[in-house]
């Protein structure tokens, strides 16, 4: 292993532990900003309690995305045996799943929010369709499991889209094409 790949892991670890930590100061002692800012104030307005905790989420969910990308590529470097990627396949942007499910939570904390206004709702509008869009993606884009030999999409006949009737009438059809 180089000494590149393994100061490339260790900054990869210690941004992942910073931003953490950032993260959980934001989400748990925001009233700490106040003290940071010298801020005559004595507690923080709706506006500023609301961004926090957002901004703490996004943070969380870099730090997630640094992080497993940081143990994903050590891995790759020293060949680690216990590591072993799944026979599924995996999304090719490092920040689709931790963006996605900071996205999808922080939708809906803005939509329990009131107090700051239509400020809410906007964001709401905006994290959704980010969350949402990007649980889409890691769960059907970029489809390649198409059968070879009855061209259906895989996906479909597992659970949920369960048609195995369908499926196997194809099946015949197309073993009755292969015998004529």
């Amino acid at each position: 292993m180089s000494l590149f790949s393994t100061s490339l892991a260790v900054w990869s670890v210690c941004s992942a532990v910073l931003l953490a930590l950032l993260a959980a100061l934001l989400a748990l002692a925001p009233r700490l900003l106040l003290f940071l800012a010298q801020s005559p104030h004595s507690s923080l307005t709706p506006l500023e309690a609301f961004l926090a905790l957002h901004f703490a989420l996004f943070l969380s969910a870099l730090a997630l995305a640094v992080f497993l990308n940081a143990s994903r590529a050590y891995c790759a470097v020293a060949s680690c045996s216990s590591f072993s990627r799944s026979p599924r396949r995996t999304p090719t942007q490092p920040l689709l799943v931790p963006l996605s499910i900071a996205a999808t939570i922080s939708a809906f904390l803005a939509w329990n929010t009131k107090d700051v206004g239509s400020l809410s709702s906007v964001f709401f509008a905006l994290s959704c369709t980010i969350g949402l869009w990007g649980l889409w993606e890691t769960a059907f884009a970029n489809s390649s499991a198409i059968s070879e030999t009855t061209g259906a999409d895989k996906h479909t006949s597992s659970f949920i889209f369960g048609n195995k009737a369908a499926a196997s009438s194809q099946k015949k059809q197309l073993r009755k094409g292969k015998g004529e």
